[in-house]
């Protein structure tokens, strides 16, 4: 057998690469091809049916050419036979197949959409705290575009996202249609264009997903380790958390962990702040690292300690934020966020002033 070798690596790692210009232009020609790729295979009535970002990839290293891959789960659609699946990645799977409802070309428009919206926001529009809240969110086809993340897209890629994000798969926009929208004619001319996007929020999208990735593999690993004791006890679905394991097993689990391991590190700093006396400041970064740091917050040399007026804030996705409410001049100086944990230790800092 003969196969194609695609030497680009995923096209959403490519676009966080510090030497790549993220624009909304850039983003149309991607749509552009990875419509024009699903559109060949629904002339043949065939869905992908696990359309996400992981399975597009870039041709080369150095060019813009994507393509499509994993057809795994690739069903073809024999004339009016009802065609009902029950698998995809919570995030980008369709209602339908939540619902396990008839599914069809239709569905893969759907994966497509949100695809886009990451693709321009570096967020996702279903992303819920577990497995069960997302597809509890995607059931309920609840979403709407970010204000901050979304200022400065246009209008047309968000009626583009629109009519692909839409639960009555009847209004659904086809291949087709997706690829007839104005958006794919964006005008190369005007001032979005040129602009680039911000990428820290896809930089985050993507830390997220491989922490699931090595979450999942990590307890994978345990139950297969308990499985092949012969304990008839540990079911797929069940994690198994208090069960004993061989000392060979624990090993393997302790070595993949350590692999895992990464000391803190900020991808975004804190930025300098003047602010007017009585109103509020925030001062924000985001970080990596695992395990999780532990974040604590200075000024000066002084702990900052949390109170009415001191609010911490520490999210899942890494962003931590200090809260001082109506802020007079002795909240005036250099403020820094200090993420420590079992590898190592980062700090950022930044100045505050409270203008009178």
């Amino acid at each position: 057998m003969v196969m194609e070798f695609i030497a680009g690596g995923e096209l959403f790692e490519r676009i966080v690469d510090d030497s790549f210009v993220h624009t909304e232009l850039a983003s149309v020609r991607y749509m552009q091809q990875i419509l024009e790729g699903i559109a060949f295979m629904h002339q043949q009535n065939i869905v992908h049916l696990d359309m996400k970002p992981e399975n597009i990839v870039c041709v080369d290293t150095t060019g813009t050419s994507v393509k499509i891959i994993d057809f795994g789960l690739a069903c073809k659609i024999e004339g009016d036979t009802p065609l009902k699946v029950m698998h995809g990645t919570p995030e980008f799977v369709a209602p339908e197949v939540i619902n396990y409802e008839h599914v069809g070309l239709f569905t893969d428009m759907w994966s497509i959409g949100v695809i886009c919206y990451i693709l321009l926001s570096g967020e996702s529009p279903f992303q819920g705290n577990n497995d069960v809240e997302t597809l509890s969110l995607v059931t309920a086809a609840q979403w709407e575009f970010d204000e901050e993340s979304f200022d400065e897209i246009t209008d047309e890629a968000k009626h583009f996202i629109s009519s692909l994000l839409n639960k009555d798969t009847r209004r659904r926009m086809t291949c087709e249609e997706a690829l007839a929208h104005p958006w794919m004619a964006f005008d190369s001319g005007a001032v979005a264009t040129t602009k680039s996007l911000s990428k820290e929020k896809m930089k985050r999208f993507l830390a997220r997903q491989k922490w699931k990735k090595a979450g999942k593999a990590l307890l994978a690993l345990k139950r297969m380790a308990l499985l092949s004791k012969g304990d008839s006890s540990v079911s797929p679905t069940s994690p198994g958390e208090d069960l004993p394991l061989s000392p060979e097993s624990e090993h393997a689990l302790q070595s993949l962990e350590r692999k895992l391991q990464v000391p803190p590190q900020f991808t975004q700093s804190l930025e300098d702040l003047t602010v007017v006396q009585g109103s509020c400041a925030r001062l924000s970064c985001h970080l990596t690292g695992y395990p999780d740091p532990e974040v604590v917050w200075l000024c000066g040399k002084e702990h900052v300690e949390e109170s009415p007026s001191k609010q911490i804030e520490y999210d899942e996705d890494g962003c931590c934020t200090l809260v001082l409410d109506k802020v007079g001049p002795e909240e005036s100086g250099v403020y820094t966020c200090r993420a420590t944990n079992d590898q190592g230790e980062a700090f950022c800092s930044a100045k505050l002033i409270v203008k009178k």
